[in-house]
């Protein structure tokens, strides 16, 4: 009994000695980085935390993407943390790992392009995606990078963007999946009121049908069959791959068994083209890219590499950018003009006056269409599609602001240190404003509200606005996505001529990858007269 008691206290007194251990370890370590970051410039005000490990942190974080108010976090984070004279960025812990959030422009422009070389993708964050996206362009850093984005521009030159025929022929598909009234009274007011819709829903599968047709050459026609097991597995793939990125150093507790299972069933849809692709003669793949006949994205990518894993990669990275950037912002454009009856009417006079009910738009009459950039570009304002990224510091160095008693300072980074940046948070920032308008104006156009108008007489400042990123790492594929945006827009007004809204409330801010109306975009179309 008394070795049992003894055998306690000695096991209480080295779980104890392990522990003050830890705690000193942790001290001394915390003060020896601090000394390393006073040494290259200031820290950021902290958002403390009050559990080991910064659990309440993370719980925190948890919490609010549960309830996708991912933007109502940061603003959180900014106003309650942040230095009072300039409060976008700030400084937590989570596992002993260091964070920085920012939204100051400034900082933003480091990361992206004034010291690009400073950060980075990092290890981390190719661990975590590797399953899903591997060597690709969105998850590589220096020379692989470079390579995967040598390999992919010339995918998107002009003559291929330009070339509206698979825009045509998906939207198409698009409006034949609308319902239509049966009246064909010209009076909106005396029609029968259409039925609810989903368009978001619709959106998504027309652009994966446009994205696996541009890619592959064959698209999984995903508007007539609805129930597709590729499309249902891309989209659970990337919901558990959000949380993975999330849960940063508790990312192994996040289950991954039906995300493998999804993933294998994207990998086997994916790799049956690969397949035909490769068993094409170099000599057949110059040919078929001199015709265009045929030719498509993968054979591009075919007749450079034969790797398949290389190949994969930049496909399924390429899909997922092709497809989402374009159905999201879509999805909330419509949302947007369905509240804004005055901006629908302006948008479809522009378009009327210039192709009329139904000629179909070239690429000139796009780039001619002055409000209907104007309406984009105050849709991808306010819903960016990366809303929240991350790099990481390869190196010791600094960020230009956020530190210092006025917040203007530089802060020290140190390497290894994941900096997370917010393109949702800086453009509806109320101090970034057109400054040379005057109170009244600035006091009916919030910037929350949308209003295309706004872009008329106002250019925002340099890195205020860019939803695209920005840098050597800017989006190849913007002009082909916003094109893609453009010509549909102008297709779906050429045939409607309203829509009502049928949301009781706004949609929440979904920011699994991309940021997407979280309960869709349930609309009714009023069909036109002349269509």
């Amino acid at each position: 009994m008394l070795d049992q008691i003894i055998h306690y206290i000695f096991s209480l007194k080295l779980l104890l000695l392990v522990l003050v251990s830890y705690l000193v370890y942790g001290a001394i370590s915390d003060r020896l980085k601090a000394r390393q970051i006073r040494q290259l410039g200031y820290e950021a005000p902290e958002r403390p935390h009050y559990l080991p490990w910064g659990i309440d942190v993370m719980w925190d974080g948890i919490q609010h993407l549960r309830k996708q108010q991912n933007l109502e976090l940061w603003q959180k984070i900014f106003h309650t943390w942040g230095n009072k004279k300039n409060p976008y960025t700030v400084q937590t812990k989570v596992a002993g790992l260091r964070i920085l959030f920012t939204s100051d422009p400034e900082n933003i422009k480091a990361v992206l392009a004034t010291q690009f070389n400073d950060f980075g993708k990092g290890e981390q964050f190719q661990r975590e995606w590797d399953d899903f996206l591997g060597h690709s362009i969105f998850t590589t850093d220096d020379k692989q990078w470079a390579w995967s984005r040598q390999l992919l521009r010339p995918l998107f030159i002009k003559d291929r963007i330009s070339d509206l025929h698979c825009f045509e022929r998906h939207t198409r598909a698009l409006l034949a999946a609308l319902p239509s009234s049966t009246s064909t009274s010209p009076s909106p007011s005396s029609k029968t009121p259409p039925p609810t819709i989903d368009i978001a829903d619709l959106f998504f599968r027309m652009t994966l049908d446009a994205a696996t047709d541009f890619l592959f050459g064959t698209s999984v026609n995903s508007l007539a069959e609805p129930a597709q097991e590729f499309a249902h597995a891309f989209s659970a793939v990337q919901h558990t791959q959000s949380l993975i990125a999330r849960a940063g150093p508790f990312n192994a507790l996040v289950p991954r068994r039906a995300f493998r299972r999804q993933l294998a069933k994207l990998n086997v849809f994916v790799n049956q083209f690969i397949e035909r692709a490769l068993r094409l003669s170099p000599a057949e793949l110059e040919r078929r890219s001199k015709s265009d006949e045929g030719y498509t994205f993968l054979h591009a990518l075919a007749s450079q590499t034969r790797e398949r894993v290389v190949i994969r990669d930049q496909l399924v990275a390429t899909l997922l950018a092709g497809r989402d950037t374009t159905a999201c912002t879509l999805s909330w454009c419509v949302y947007e003009l369905s509240r804004h009856p005055r901006a629908l009417e302006k948008l479809r006079r522009e378009i009327v006056e210039r192709v009329g009910s139904s000629r179909e738009p070239t690429y000139e009459d796009l780039k001619e269409m002055k409000y209907l950039k104007h309406v984009l570009d105050e849709t991808l304002r306010l819903y960016p599609v990366v809303p929240f990224n991350v790099r990481v510091a390869m190196k010791d160095t600094t960020l230009p602001s956020g530190g210092g008693p006025d917040g203007n300072q530089p802060v020290g980074v140190l390497k290894d240190t994941p900096i997370g940046y917010s393109t949702l948070m800086m453009q509806r920032r109320r101090d970034i404003y057109p400054s040379s308008w005057s109170s009244s104006e600035k006091a009916t156009l919030d910037p929350d509200d949308f209003v295309p108008e706004r872009w008329e007489n106002w250019t925002p400042k340099s890195w205020t606005y860019i939803p695209f990123n920005g840098g050597p790492r800017i989006c190849i594929g913007q002009q082909f996505a916003l094109t893609e945006m453009q010509y549909t827009l102008v297709r779906l007004l050429q045939k409607f001529e309203r829509i009502d809204c049928r949301m009781e409330k706004s949609p929440t801010l979904k920011s699994d990858i991309v940021l997407q109306p979280g309960e869709g975009v349930r609309v009714g179309l009023w069909p036109a007269a002349e269509a």
